[in-house]
């Protein structure tokens, strides 16, 4: 039996799988006597923990430390010395061990007491794991054909089911932008002609409405930033609607929008991202005019400024998607959907350098149904294989990697076969 120390929390006992577990039922019994409300919390790595309720605080203790802790020997006198009683530590305390806890295992804390279950739900661990400067990614995924999203960890090792949508089924069968800001996913969509958003909350695993933006919009660019999720651009509900050029920033902890100012141009099915502490927004459309510029929002002169030609290299096709687009260490890199290339952009001289192939088939449907997102310090790609366009690829690659000449992907296959191999929405939550 293996022994764990967590003060404050209870009794802390772990045997490894595979032990015979009748040589352990002498001790666990010991254990549990007097104490029915127990519970077994599964944190991997082959090993089970074993958490009790709150109250007086006993912990399993190797003969070696007995004796430290009793002064004396261990003779046989003293065999029932192995449990050594220790003081609670505070619900501060207890919080900063739980916020350490793999973020996939947090929702276990719920159940430890009523305290717990309140804490989890609040949100508190999250802005704690803020604080401290623990983080962890996963990415978000709806597919074709699915009728949920699905949640990733960031090895694509594990996945689970996000709880049943309850939007009209117009909201999910029609187009939709989706984009995160702390733990909040918001989902923008058309519901019975109305531009409408759905938000879920990570700490509660629930679905709620609302906000709406204060000027509602489809096919706009988003970005993230911290807690900060921006948005700008789009298009109003209908046939031809109005092109916008108005922005606006959420805030998740008071669950607002917030209006920026207008963009030097109108914009729709243009790309966003957050490089050098700017809101990029890329490409798009006006009515029927390609843009090839882009610009950015500078917060501490409060304007927008323009970048001419940012695009004009790129080729242009019918009915392509928006510019597929991430930044990674503060890099802005584009993968060509009529080639299936990476390319880097060089600030200086308002260029892109071509980095190599994509292992993935954006061409297949003008970039549509490909996500290529930031993850930490590498870039996300998923979308039909080149290899096999039948089914759903998943790479991640570190860019830097193009600087000894060869782009080096890493496939990440396990788990997502629950997917198809047209991604409709996709992004990148980090709590």
């Amino acid at each position: 039996m293996k022994l764990w120390k967590i003060f404050g929390i209870g009794i802390v006992t772990s045997m490894a799988v595979g032990n015979n577990i009748a040589d352990e039922e002498e001790d666990e019994h010991d254990i549990r006597a007097g104490d029915h409300h127990w519970l077994d919390l599964n944190f991997s790595y082959n090993d089970w923990i074993t958490l009790g309720p709150s109250g007086p605080k006993r912990i399993r203790m190797p003969e070696s430390e007995v004796s430290l802790v009793s002064g004396g020997s261990t003779s046989e006198e003293s065999q029932d010395a192995d449990y050594v009683s220790v003081p609670s530590l505070s619900h501060e305390v207890e919080n900063l061990i739980f916020a350490r806890f793999p973020r996939s295992e947090l929702w276990k804390t719920s159940f430890i007491n009523k305290r717990c279950w309140a804490l989890a739900r609040s949100g508190e661990l999250y802005k704690i794991r803020k604080e401290i400067g623990v983080y962890s990614p996963s990415v978000l995924m709806y597919a074709s054909g699915q009728s949920t999203w699905w949640e990733f960890d960031r090895e694509f090792r594990s996945c689970r089911r996000l709880p049943f949508f309850p939007s009209d089924p117009s909201f999910l069968n029609g187009d939709k932008e989706t984009l995160c800001a702390s733990t909040h996913m918001l989902v923008s969509g058309n519901e019975m002609g109305d531009l409408v958003i759905w938000r879920y909350e990570l700490a509660k695993n629930e679905w709620c409405k609302g906000p709406s933006m204060i000027t509602p919009r489809c096919l706009f660019a988003s970005a993230t930033c911290g807690s900060y999720a921006y948005v700008a651009g789009g298009m109003a509900a209908g046939l031809n609607a109005e092109v916008f050029d108005v922005a606006e920033r959420y805030t998740p902890e008071n669950g607002s929008w917030e209006p920026l100012p207008s963009m030097r141009k109108r914009r729709q099915l243009c790309a966003g991202c957050y490089m050098d502490g700017k809101f990029y927004v890329i490409g798009g459309r006006d009515g029927d005019v390609e843009l090839t510029c882009g610009e950015f929002f500078d917060e501490a002169r409060n304007t927008w400024e323009l970048i001419p030609d940012m695009l004009k290299d790129d080729p242009v096709q019918s009915s392509h998607s928006p510019p597929l687009v991430a930044v990674v260490n503060n890099e802005l890199y584009s993968l060509e959907s009529s080639s299936n290339h990476l390319k880097m952009y060089l600030k200086e001289s308002n260029t892109w350098k071509q980095l190599g192939q994509v292992p993935v088939r954006a061409d297949c449907h003008r970039g549509w149904g490909v996500a290529f997102k930031s993850l930490g310090d590498e870039l996300l790609v998923i979308g039909a294989s080149a290899a096999s366009g039948n089914r759903v690829a998943v790479y991640t690659c570190c860019p830097s990697s193009a600087e000894s000449g060869e782009l080096r992907w890493r496939a990440l296959d396990s788990g997502s076969n629950c997917l198809t191999n047209f991604i409709l929405n996709c992004c990148v939550m980090v709590a």
